[in-house]
This record gives C-alpha cells, structure tokens and sequence, in this order.
C-alpha cells in the first residue's frame, strides 16, 4: 500500500502546488537559507577550536563536501518523489506514517519556529545597533519587538503569493551576495594594522576541538536540504533540483572559503579568533563606515534566511493537512496566490509565541540554537535511513538520480548526522541547557499526540 501522502478531494482545499519555480529561485532559496547570520559568528569560534590556518580552512572545506554528500542523497529523494513536505513524505514512506506525523510536531514546535526565531533575532541584534532604541534592561524588549517586526514582515510577503516571496528572496540573496564579496575582496586585497602585531597563542591538534569545530561549521552550512519541501513548485524538477542543490552547496562552500581567507589574509589566525573579525575587516578599509556596513549585511543575510524558511516550512504542514483528518484546514491553498495561507498564518503565530517566550532572555540568539539542535539533527539522520528504505521497499519508483556512490554516500550522512545529533545532546546534558530539555520534552509530548492521531481515520481521495 503507498504511503505517499494523499490530497483532498473533497473542497477542503481550495488549490494544490503549481510548479512556478525556477532554476534561478530554488538556487536563491538554497544559498539564501544557509548564508545567514552564522558565517559572522562561527567563522572565529571555529578558529579557536583549531591550530592554524590551515586547519580552519580544511574544516571549512570539509563541511562543504558533507553537505554536499547530503544534497546528493537529498537528489535522489526529491526527484524521486517531487511532492511538497519534503522530509514529512519521505518519513512517512519508510516508517509509516506515525514517524511522518512525529516529525511534523518536531518541526512545527521546535525546529522551525526555532529556526526562523534565531535568525530573526540575528537580524534583530545588528538591527538594533543600525537603529539603537534601548540598552540595558529595556533591550531584551527591542530585540523581541525587532525580530517580531521581521517575521510578521515577510510572513505578510508570503502570504501576497509565491510570486511575491520568490522576488523577495531572490533579491535578498543577491544583495547578501555582493556584500560577502565585498568582505572577501577587502580582505584579500587588505591588512588590518593590529594583524601585524598580533600572533595566534600555539596549539595542538585535538579531537575534541576539531569536533567543536564541525558542530559549527555544520550548524553554519545548514538549510540546503530545504528545497526538498517546495519539490512540488520547482520546474521540471528531475532537472532543476539537483542543479539547484549542486550550485548552491557548491556557491556556498566557495564563498565560505574565500571569507575565512580573507580573515586570515587581513587578521592572521589570532584575530580571526576575534568574534568582531568582520567588522575589524571592513573598518581597515572603511572606517567607521566598516562597522555599519557589516551590521546591515548580517541584517540582509537574516532576513534572507528567515524569508526563505517562512516559504518552505509552511509547505510541511501543508502536506499534513491533506493527509490527516484532524489538521485539513491546514492544507488550504490559495490557488490565485499560490500559498498556504493557514500553514503559514500558523507557522508565525507559534514563532512570534516562541520569541515573546525567550524575550526576557539575554541571548536570544544562542537560546534558539540550542532548543532546535537536538531534535533537528534526530530526524536528519532518520533520512538518510529512509533513502536506503525506500530504495528496496519502492525498486519500482523511477528515480531520476540514483545517489552515486551507494549505500556509502547515505551511510556517511547518516554518520555524520548521528554525531550532530550526540554532540547537541551532550552540550545540552553537560550545560544544563533548560532550552534543550524543553525541546525533548515537547518531543515526547508529540510521541503521545501521534499515537492518539495515528488512530484517527486516514484522508481518502
């Protein structure tokens, strides 16, 4: 019996997907999604967990071929089965569909507000040093006021249509573009007078620090596997998806090279390690222009990622709704517009509750990550499972781009995906992290809602 995920017959909803993106937008989404705010950030924490600058730019490297291993296993999957959701219709494929609905609830109260959420504060932070407003006690309500601003924004953008949120994306992806190019060429071309003086402390080379290393880098190169959730509007998807993948993972490894030389090439290794590396880099050619400059670039590079988020997520509980009963309405789609309109009024809803909630907390930013990190990478490496699943229970499914290099290409996603999923659990478990354990324990409220839904009656055409 299949297990794809079936849609309405019966008016509920009012449209279904129309293939309107191109090669051009999905590649946008892609690089969009990953180029956030976490270059800017990780870029010296990894350079702290590592010897030299050769080391630094070989884990950068080395992230750029893991997610490339993944976008491969991720080809196969999304022209295979070119449906919206994503994850949710391959999870429901291979385990059932009790999996499937268990990785929706992650996603709806966990990772993707999370996500979003992070981001949004990202933007909220640099924003409010463009745009000052408060300091102090009263800051903790800006940033919350700013990143609910964010959301509430471009969730209206959304909601004008595919179209619309397409265009927006698009050009928030080219402009965070040309600024990193303008970061990479400073900092090839310039030496920051400090760098000059300053000499990295000696280290050594040791497994814990090159794994702290791979945790951010790996945290900084996630989202390419987001367009798996709009398959269903990507044009003549056998094709473009995997170009999109292969260009965007491809786009993003070069420009995340180039900006770590660049760091090394202006700072030396010891003021890479600085976390204001960016800023010292544009002041040395800008002034105080430099420090402007890269807060409104890291503004741009959020809203990118928040905008591109708010588009694919929504297409999750988008295809829930047309498989289960109990959350139809959530499959309404406006087929003028091209959007899911419920799913997305709903996915900024829980966002903008999940920020008022971590509104009183200091690092907004930090917080985000750790509440979405354990339950994100659990299901990651849940598909890289399914592929293998699915290539022997479904042998008769056309897959247009057979993974190369199988099962080891799978198995080392998985690997690598387990040993994200071990090192957030371990942080979580060693720092008392308190966001942590409320994403386990909403996870295991979900185990109880999905087995009370997988008793509901199915949807039938």
């Amino acid at each position: 019996m299949s297990r794809e995920p079936v849609s309405f017959a019966d008016g509920v909803s009012s449209g279904t997907p129309r293939r309107e993106l191109t090669l051009l937008d999905s590649t946008c989404i892609i690089v969009g999604i990953i180029i956030g705010a976490g270059i800017y950030r990780s870029s010296p924490d990894v350079a702290q967990s590592v010897p030299d600058g050769w080391w630094l730019l070989f884990c950068w490297l080395l992230g750029g071929v893991m997610s490339l291993i993944g976008a491969l296993c991720y080809a196969e999957l999304v022209t295979a089965y070119p449906h919206a959701g994503g994850d949710y219709v391959y999870l429901s494929r291979a385990f059932g569909r009790p999996l499937g609905f268990l990785f929706a609830w992650s996603q709806f109260w966990i990772v993707r507000p999370g996500s979003i959420g992070a981001m949004a504060y990202a933007f909220a932070e640099y924003a409010n040093q463009l745009w000052p407003h408060a300091a102090g006690d009263a800051k903790a309500f800006v940033l919350s006021a700013y990143a609910s601003a964010a959301i509430i924004a471009l969730t209206l953008v959304n909601l004008l249509g595919i179209r619309e949120g397409k265009w927006t994306q698009n050009l928030l992806t080219i402009a965070k573009a040309l600024g990193l190019t303008l970061l990479i060429l400073i900092g090839l071309t310039h030496t920051a007078p400090a760098a000059q003086a300053s000499t990295a402390e000696p280290t050594t080379f040791s497994f814990s620090g090159f794994g702290m290393a791979m945790i951010f880098v790996l945290f900084t190169y996630g989202g390419w596997n987001e367009i798996a959730y709009v398959g269903a509007e990507v044009k003549n998807p056998q094709r473009n998806v995997l170009r999109a993948l292969l260009i965007g993972t491809a786009a993003v490894t070069a420009i995340y090279l180039l900006v770590n030389a660049a760091f090394l090439h202006a700072l030396g290794l010891a003021g890479t390690r600085n976390p204001a590396a960016a800023a010292i880099v544009l002041e040395s050619a800008l002034g105080e222009w430099g420090s402007r400059a890269l807060c409104l670039l890291i503004c741009i590079s959020a809203l990118g990622a928040v905008n591109g988020q708010t588009l694919t997520g929504a297409r999750i509980y988008y295809a829930v709704g047309a498989e289960h009963r109990l959350y139809a309405w959530l499959s309404r789609w406006n087929p003028q517009r091209g959007t899911p309109y419920c799913s997305l009024l709903l996915q900024s809803t829980i966002t903008l509750a999940l920020i008022l909630g971590f509104g009183s907390v200091k690092e907004g930013f930090e917080s985000m990550v750790k509440f979405t990190t354990p339950a994100f990478w659990f299901f990651f490496s849940l598909v890289g499972v399914a592929l293998m699943i699915l290539r022997r229970r479904e042998p008769e499914v056309t897959r247009p781009f057979p993974v190369p290099g199988y099962p080891v290409l799978p198995l080392l996603f998985c690997l690598s995906s387990v040993y994200m999923f071990y090192a957030g659990l371990a942080y979580a478990v060693e720092h008392r992290s308190w966001e942590a354990l409320w994403s386990v324990g909403l996870l295991l409220l979900g185990v109880i809602v999905t087995f009370v839904e997988s008793r509901q009656p199915r949807n039938a055409n």
